[in-house]
């Protein structure tokens, strides 16, 4: 039986591998859903973790090959809702439809998102080796601009302008190519 027809209907199965993938890969989007929402990067970390709690605990009612994304993020909204709940004392509250608004409207749907990673992933690979290289070396985790223009011996102004320069080519790339696609 093939996995992705399976909906892992029993509630005591630890989830598939697939599923792990699909919430391993969902983490930076869904908190950053979460934190549109909120405005609080601490709150937001908090809703996420609760939420991270009711996805693992629903796994096995997730259909594989059905829409990912669309269902952590239902299950986001209303965690954030309880969240609203529970601080109703506050001044200043937003409208839930507001809230649910701001959910619908938050980002494109993650299959654009997709199409931009991949329209990203092929503008990386038409910039110039050196260029690449700058822009890996940049966003690995834990290295700030300072860092890397040391490592290189170079002014950090200097560094920071051709950082400014390939983040600009490579929008205008993803640009170019998501419109191509439309």
């Amino acid at each position: 039986m093939n996995t992705s027809e399976v909906n892992n209907s029993d509630s005591n199965a630890p989830p598939s591998e697939e599923f792990i993938q699909l919430f391993t890969k969902a983490q930076r989007q869904l908190y950053l859903f979460i934190l549109a929402q909120t405005g609080n990067t601490q709150t937001a970390e908090e809703i996420l973790q609760e939420t991270n709690l009711v996805i693992w605990s629903k796994c096995s009612q997730f259909e594989l090959g059905s829409n990912f994304m669309a269902w952590v993020r239902q299950i986001a909204v209303y965690e954030v809702l309880k969240w609203r709940q529970k601080r109703n004392r506050d001044k200043l509250t937003f409208s839930d439809d507001f809230v649910q608004r701001v959910a619908d409207s938050f980002s494109p749907p993650p299959e654009q998102i997709e199409r931009r990673q991949q329209a990203l992933e092929g503008c990386l690979d038409k910039l110039n080796a050196q260029d690449r290289e700058l822009i890996q070396q940049r966003y690995q985790p834990g290295v700030t601009g300072k860092e890397l223009a040391s490592s290189l011996g170079r002014p950090p102004n200097s560094v920071y302008q051709s950082l400014g320069r390939i983040r600009k080519t490579l929008l205008e790339c993803v640009q170019r190519t998501m419109a191509l696609e439309t």
